[in-house]
């Protein structure tokens, strides 16, 4: 008795609502029945009825109830009051998973070596002809995209180099480094021409505005330089952050800034105020890597925590792309809207942009001779066609990768469970 009354209190406190609903419903289908006989025994008309005066007008396939009235005509029965209907539970539709879009998986192609020390950062010219590598060796080394083959070696820098940019507007190659020295090298003369001082420690980061002769500096000192490329002159110091700014991106059309920091939070710098415009505090450990989309208004941030995507230009969270549990170092994404992140234990993960499926796990393997434990990727980037993607390892090795040709959807299928649904976590 104690359990069958456990059961219909347990019944009312959670269906309550639906069973008064149910006997309304019942109780109005009875009322509806009752009338509908009495109509009946009283020669109501049900088809398609049209009059004027006092006699019923129906549209096309209506029911109207009406009664004989007393000169005979037909009289309208009332309608019930609003009191009395109960309108239906208009079902609310299942939010649904978008499907994600089919890429072919990614494989190793070609392994390069020739540096000494971690490579530690990479970049392409605009050109898609050669791309450039800078090394804990303290060397530059700028290498053929077709062959692989070295074409030649940049010499500076007294420590480890974190850094690479190439001018899509001048023959120049921005490189910075351990030793708080930010470079600029004439690729005409393979020289150095200016040095832009002013970092009080260790530049990790750097990034150039696509339209205007501006360079963006960052690094162990919390700071954020923007320098004239030209003048050299130091336009702003961009401070707020309380640790290492990892990454910087520039984005042209909002002349805005965007930096991620160890601090676990990433900032959005209007680039003529000087200021900070929002402070993004999602994170929850250490933001290491930033990536604007080639084509959306959107960029993607990278933390041991989650990969989360926000709107440009405020900073809107689009959401999480978990499940790559590691330190992630370097993100990258192709105008497919393949999008890869490289961690520091060697895993490579590619993941589709718009629905954040994650549609293949790669692990890097260490060149012959190495530890396992030197498998970290440190930085990584698309070519300028987004069909190679170029790596950065501990194993002092640069790594090319390309999509599968041989693949097809049939032998690699999407593993898409649309009844599990993500969650909007922050």
């Amino acid at each position: 008795v104690i359990e069958k009354m456990k059961k219909s209190v347990k019944a009312r406190d959670s269906y309550g609502l639906v069973f008064d609903r149910f006997k309304r419903n019942n109780a109005m289908k009875l009322h509806n029945a009752e009338r509908g006989d009495l109509t009946l025994q009283h020669g109501t008309v049900r088809d398609n009825v049209k009059h004027t005066g006092d006699t019923a007008v129906a549209g096309e396939g209506a029911l109207v109830p009406t009664i004989a009235g007393p000169g005979g005509g037909l009289v309208h029965v009332p309608a019930p009051t609003t009191g009395n209907i109960v309108q239906n539970i208009i079902p609310r539709r299942a939010p649904t998973m978008p499907k994600p879009k089919w890429h072919a998986p990614w494989k190793l192609y070609r392994v390069i070596s020739g540096h000494l020390g971690w490579v530690r950062c990479v970049t392409v010219e605009p050109g898609n002809e050669w791309f450039a590598t800078g090394s804990a060796d303290s060397v530059i080394k700028i290498w053929d995209l077709a062959s692989g083959h070295l074409k030649v070696s940049l010499t500076g820098h007294i420590s480890s180099v974190r850094g690479l940019a190439v001018s899509a507007r001048h023959p120049y190659l921005f490189s910075c480094g351990e030793d708080r020295q930010v470079k600029c090298w004439d690729l005409e003369y393979n020289k150095v021409i200016p040095h832009y001082h002013g970092h009080l420690s260790a530049v990790y980061t750097l990034a150039l505005y696509a339209n205007i002769d501006v360079l963006v500096t960052a690094g162990r000192d919390a700071t954020c330089r923007v320098w004239d490329m030209r003048t050299k002159a130091n336009v702003h110091t961009l401070t707020g952050h309380t640790n290492t700014v990892a990454s910087v991106m520039c984005q042209a059309a909002e002349s805005q800034i965007v930096t991620g920091s160890h601090d676990c939070t990433v900032r959005l710098w209007d680039l003529a105020a000087g200021k900070s415009k929002e402070t993004l505090t999602n994170h929850k450990k250490s933001v290491r890597s930033l990536v604007f989309h080639p084509t959306l208004y959107i960029f993607a941030s990278a933390s041991p925590d989650n990969i989360k995507q926000w709107k440009c230009p405020d900073g809107k969270f689009i959401q999480n792309l978990s499940g790559h549990n590691a330190i992630i170092n370097c993100l990258a994404v192709n105008p497919e809207g393949v999008l890869v992140s490289g961690a520091d234990n060697g895993t490579l993960h590619c993941w589709d942009w718009r629905t954040g499926y994650n549609f293949q796990r790669l692990q890097a393997a260490v060149q012959p001779g190495s530890m396992e434990s030197e498998s970290g990727i440190f930085s990584m980037i698309f070519d300028q066609s987004g069909s190679r993607l170029i790596t950065t390892e501990a194993d002092k090795t640069i790594k090319i990768y390309k999509e599968d040709d041989t693949a097809t959807e049939g032998r690699h299928p999407i593993h898409w469970r649309p009844e599990v649904l993500k969650r909007r976590k922050y």
